[in-house]
């Protein structure tokens, strides 16, 4: 292998994690153009002495406040070399060849901008987890899901995605990125601190000419909501913050504003589910997170936006809310693509 590759963690008081799972990172990441590195977001549980202490060769970058995932990434890459950057959560195992399974696949495709790992279950292995399953796509109207996991539908990994395949977006729990993308697209959106700055850093990817790819032979074991939880209120104002500031970045001009409209209905409809379903503190976070997207839109820099969203691949020519609800469909070889 003749590729250089970063494998960078970035680490916010999960110390017990790095006890467990960088023994496996080290195990399973082994060759002389590798290197292993842990950026520390500022935690305050004794992550960063407990690496200088039990892991002494792995290098250790100390952020001097938490940043968030997007600023975080963003502080510690920004004056690294190597040909591919691998961004690896803290609570991810990756499994033996992963490494090499992503690089063959970057040797072979000049295009290739980011790709991932199939994301599977720590617990239960033969089971895709949430975070990024077997790759991102998008519906017509902004929503992300996955091949294997749509809205809370997880699936089984039985073989049935077990071929490369171009993609919308690569999850950030493991995200595998060219050097020389990452720094013409200007990395992570840091406006966005944390959840779905990886699929507008994806969407511009795009947009600049780059491919996206999911990588079947490569393997990542995922616990899963280590920061915040799916349950969290907090998670639920980033999400869909988040998923109205990347539309408005990235959409374009000509779809814009008619996409956010009708996402801002549908987003009402989200919040009765979640008052049928006793959320009740999550209102106020929806609610939240619509005033604050109107507050923080202009401060965007526009992405390229030369194509419509239906117009690149990977993208989902129907509505995927009445897809599944209303249809039935609830996993991904039943949409239609």
């Amino acid at each position: 292998m003749s590729i250089t590759v970063d494998i960078v963690i970035l680490n916010y008081n999960t110390r017990s994690l790095l006890e467990e799972l960088l023994p496996k990172v080290i195990e399973n990441s082994q060759g002389e153009n590798i290197k292993i590195v842990v950026a520390d977001n500022h935690s305050s549980d004794g992550s960063a002495a407990f690496m200088r202490s039990n892991f002494p060769e792995i290098e250790l970058i100390s952020i001097p406040e938490n940043f968030g995932y997007a600023g975080g990434y963003n502080y510690c890459l920004k004056n690294r070399k190597s040909d591919y950057f691998m961004l690896l959560n803290s609570d991810a195992e990756p499994a033996p060849g992963w490494i090499d399974a992503l690089t063959d696949m970057a040797e072979k495709n000049p295009s290739l901008g980011a790709a991932q790992p199939h994301i599977l279950d720590y617990k239960n292995r033969h089971k895709f987890e949430y975070a990024g399953a077997a790759g991102g796509f998008m519906d017509q109207y902004g929503y992300p899901f996955c091949r294997g996991r749509i809205f809370g539908n997880v699936e089984q990994n039985l073989g049935q995605y077990n071929d490369e395949k171009p993609l919308f977006w690569a999850t950030g729990a493991a995200l595998f990125i060219k050097r020389e993308a990452w720094e013409k697209a200007g990395g992570l959106d840091e406006l966005f601190f944390a959840h779905m700055e990886e699929i507008d850093l994806c969407w511009r990817l795009k947009n600049m000419g780059y491919e996206i790819w999911s990588c079947p032979n490569s393997n990542v074991y995922h616990i899963g909501g280590a920061t915040l939880s799916n349950q969290s209120p907090r998670k639920t104002y980033l999400n869909f913050r988040n998923n109205l500031l990347m539309l408005y970045k990235n959409l374009h001009e000509q779809e814009r504003d008619t996409i956010i409209f009708k996402r801002k209905l549908l987003d009402g409809l989200a919040a009765c589910f979640f008052i049928l379903q006793g959320k009740i503190s999550h209102i106020p976070q929806i609610i939240k997170a619509h005033r604050d997207f109107e507050k923080i839109k202009l401060q965007l820099k526009r992405g390229e936006g030369n194509k419509k969203l239906t117009e690149l691949s990977g993208v989902l020519h129907a509505g995927l809310v009445s897809a599944y609800f209303l249809r039935g469909k609830k996993t991904w070889n039943k949409l239609g693509f």
